[in-house]
């Protein structure tokens, strides 16, 4: 009597066909190690990472050095009369209590967040992105209306492939948890206008921050 093959019996004996034959790839000549974007001639890295991050909506600090930085934040906090500003980071905070800033380090009153300071992975040129991670505190990433940076010039990267290589080999095996690549503030094309025929409006802060500014600090005089 022959055996009956089940649905599922076809269906793996299929798979295993496919597996064991490999068709000839139609494209063997692609280059994959090149980088895609490559630098304006007469560009430095800074100057392409500027007009990137400014082009998203990003707004952007020029600082000379740490203490012209400090200098600017204060004016900004004191313009914006924000009492309740966020950092959780040992490096950002040793910046702020050097200036006599003050700022919350724990989750307590963070419903009432006016502002968040955190610091990053690094700063992409190609696209003006900003790479922060579990480091830099998810919940300060996304919570408050304004969400400000402080990075070095130093840390401008070309492309998204540089940026990874830089954390493989700041990290090796351990790698944070979560890698976010932010990209002017948070919008959204998803909510409809509410009219009668279905238009999108752009939302900005749907989903994060209202608000990215970035304070560069100028550690690099060339790039």
């Amino acid at each position: 009597m022959e055996q009956q093959i089940t649905s599922k019996e076809k269906i793996l004996k299929k798979v295993r066909q496919a597996l064991n034959y490999k068709s000839k790839s139609s494209f063997q000549n692609i280059d994959l190690e090149s980088n895609v974007f490559v630098r304006p001639e007469g560009e430095t890295l800074s100057e392409m990472f500027v007009k990137k991050f400014v082009e998203v909506s990003g707004k952007f600090v020029y600082c000379d050095n740490q203490f012209d930085c400090v200098d600017k934040l204060l004016d900004l906090i004191e313009e914006r009369k924000w009492k309740y500003v966020f950092s959780f980071e040992d490096q950002i905070q040793q910046i702020l209590d050097e200036s006599g800033i003050s700022y919350f380090d724990k989750k307590e009153n963070i419903e009432k967040i006016q502002a968040s300071i955190t610091g990053c992975e690094s700063l992409l040129a190609s696209s003006g992105s900003i790479l922060v991670s579990t480091k830099n505190s998810r919940i300060l990433t996304i919570w408050p209306p304004v969400h400000v940076v402080i990075a070095r010039r130093s840390q401008i990267v070309l492309d998204i492939k540089e940026s990874l290589q830089i954390m493989r080999n700041r990290y090796g095996r351990n790698m944070p948890s979560m890698l976010s690549y932010i990209t002017g503030p948070s919008r959204t094309a998803d909510i409809p206008s509410g009219e009668i025929e279905p238009m999108v409006n752009t939302v900005i802060g749907a989903h994060g921050p209202l608000e990215l500014i970035l304070f560069l600090i100028d550690d690099r005089k060339q790039d």
